[in-house]
């Protein structure tokens, strides 16, 4: 009877456990499944599209804004008619015209894979498509089409821009991210957050208890309002892509900023590509020029070089170059002058104006490695702008203590060294800002419903005094008035530039014949509304920035001198 009663006990501990591991399976282990499977069965819940804050010119109108659009997709297990009947009427609603026979043809073919899927029920057949579009989808009356609203990317001015704005692609989730420039700088403040709707309902997914349902609303994504100027930025791209193919060069970069406060008022580079359908050109295109391209940047750079010796005092605009007789060899190299005409006891002033390389290394070996080295990251060689844009790079100087005499001899000249576009822009910004290093920015204000905030993107530091910040200005305006560019100066105008005509190094060694060609420069020199710089790259028409980039600055420079109302002295 005891062993009876033992099994019976056994028996019914083993049962009691099981109905344990049970309970604590469903309610614990798949608890939350369960929960949200009996939920769907008597609450319809859908989420709430939030659009994208907008991008605004400093005028306040559109650069980047967002609208209705609709994806289109095919229920697979609906759809009656032919598939290839079906690929046919909707490629010539989803292909422009001007897009031309074969990408109909494309089209179509595309569109026959997707909807000639076996072991899928739902296929998406075409993003982004407008209002128009579906309009005349709807009325070919095909069975299993149908739509989902998303939000359609718009660029007003198409791809004016491109490069400072960036673009609006899917992640690896297929939900929406910005992708390069403010896009992708800014991409979570302009994504806002989608809002959410759950309510009762019965077996048909009907309402039965309206006031039961739970809303959260969508909060729209935040605008930009930057310091782009619309009329500025559609000038300097119109007049770079003439440039670029009147001189025969391979692409072109410029920018424009205020050097007194770092506002970018345009930038650009070309070729370039359209936002708006971004994913029919190469990843090539997406990168910005102007902070993720480095280059040497020759002798624009010499007026850095000339500002660090000049403030640390071991020359002075008066001071009498020793070495510039003729060719000046260092190791086993010879230093030429880029015409191979030598000034012998040319003054520093000179030295500018001519661009003569010997001199320059005369005034470098006068500053030496050390100082010079710590001068040029003063001047924020080495270190990121931080721009507030996505992309940015910042080419590393070669380590102090492994600097040469060789270094320090092609340094001088701009060669050997390289940086950014933009690291240039803000070097020569702090001559003309009198001697104070500027941070650049693009975005002025976030704009949210019903509220403002200032950027606050200010940060000066003081590199050279302002004394020396002067005896520069005052050599690049001889420079810009009978440099080797002379002939392309604007008479009567108060500018400061510097021209720059850099070798390309190519495995180990420097093309004789390819080139970087650029300008830089600033106006009015006695109170900047801008600095500009202009760079060209393998310029076929001329090798030299005297014939290439300095024409073209100066091209753009006389409709900014409209604009900003800059007249001349007489």
């Amino acid at each position: 009877m005891s062993i009876r009663l033992k099994l019976y006990s056994f028996a019914f501990f083993i049962a009691f456990l099981v109905l344990v591991v049970r309970l604590f399976y469903w309610q614990i282990y798949k608890g939350k499944e369960l929960s949200i499977q009996a939920r769907s069965q008597y609450e319809s819940s859908h989420s709430i599209d939030a659009f994208r804050g907008e991008i605004l010119a400093s005028d306040g109108t559109w650069l980047a804004a967002s609208s209705q659009g609709w994806l289109v997709y095919a229920s697979l297990d609906k759809i009656d008619d032919d598939h290839n009947k079906i690929a046919d009427q909707l490629s010539f609603l989803f292909v422009q015209e001007k897009d031309g026979e074969k990408a109909v043809l494309s089209e179509a073919d595309r569109l026959k894979e997707l909807l000639s899927r076996e072991n899928s029920v739902w296929v998406p057949l075409k993003h982004r498509v407008n209002d128009e579009v579906k309009i005349q989808i709807e009325a070919l009356g095909i069975k299993g089409i149908g739509f989902e609203p998303e939000e359609i990317r718009d660029y007003p001015e198409g791809s004016v821009a491109a490069h400072i704005l960036g673009f609006v692609g899917k992640n690896a989730q297929g939900e929406d991210l910005g992708y390069f420039g403010l896009e992708g700088y800014y991409d979570l403040s302009l994504s806002g957050r989608p809002g959410f709707l759950s309510r009762e309902a019965d077996a048909r997914g009907s309402p039965i208890f309206i006031e039961d349902s739970k809303k959260v609303s969508a909060i729209q994504g935040i605008s930009l309002l930057t310091h782009l100027d619309k009329a500025i930025q559609i000038t300097l791209e119109k007049k770079l892509k003439e440039g670029v193919e009147k001189y025969g060069a391979k692409s072109g970069t410029a920018i424009v900023m205020n050097p007194q406060d770092g506002r970018v008022l345009a930038m650009g580079s070309y070729p370039a590509y359209d936002q708006s359908s971004y994913w029919e050109y190469g990843d090539e295109f997406f990168i910005n020029p102007a902070i993720s391209s480095s280059f040497e940047p020759g002798s624009i750079f010499k007026v850095v070089v000339m500002a660090s010796a000049l403030d640390n005092g071991v020359v002075t605009p008066e001071t009498k170059c020793e070495i510039c007789g003729g060719p000046y060899k260092v190791d086993k190299y010879l230093i030429e002058t880029w015409n191979r005409k030598y000034n012998k006891d040319s003054n520093m002033q000179d030295v500018i104006i001519n661009s003569d390389n010997v001199g320059m290394v005369f005034v470098a070996n006068k500053l030496g490695k050390e100082k010079l080295y710590d001068y040029l990251k003063l001047f924020g060689f080495e270190d990121k702008t931080e721009i507030d844009l996505q992309g940015e790079i910042a080419p590393k100087l070669r380590e102090k203590s492994s600097w040469s005499d060789v270094d320090l001899a092609t340094a001088a000249f701009g060669q050997g060294i390289a940086t950014t576009p933009l690291q240039m822009v803000r070097a020569v910004s702090a001559i003309a800002n009198k001697g104070i290093l500027v941070k650049p920015n693009v975005v002025d204000q976030l704009i949210g419903e019903n509220w403002k905030e200032d950027v606050n993107q200010k940060h000066e530091q003081r590199v050279i005094s302002e004394g020396t910040a002067a005896q520069v200005t005052a050599m690049m305006v001889e420079a810009a008035k009978k440099g080797e560019s002379k002939w392309t100066h604007q008479a009567g105008f108060k500018i400061a530039g510097k021209t720059g005509t850099a070798q390309i190094p190519i495995s180990g060694h420097y093309d004789e014949e390819k080139t970087i060609a650029s300008f830089i420069g600033f106006a009015p020199y006695d109170d900047p509304k801008f600095i500009m710089l202009v760079s060209l790259q393998e310029p076929e028409s001329s090798q030299w920035a005297s014939e290439t980039a300095a024409p073209l600055w100066y091209a753009i420079a006389r409709d900014l001198f409209l604009y900003f109302g800059i007249q001349p002295e007489k």
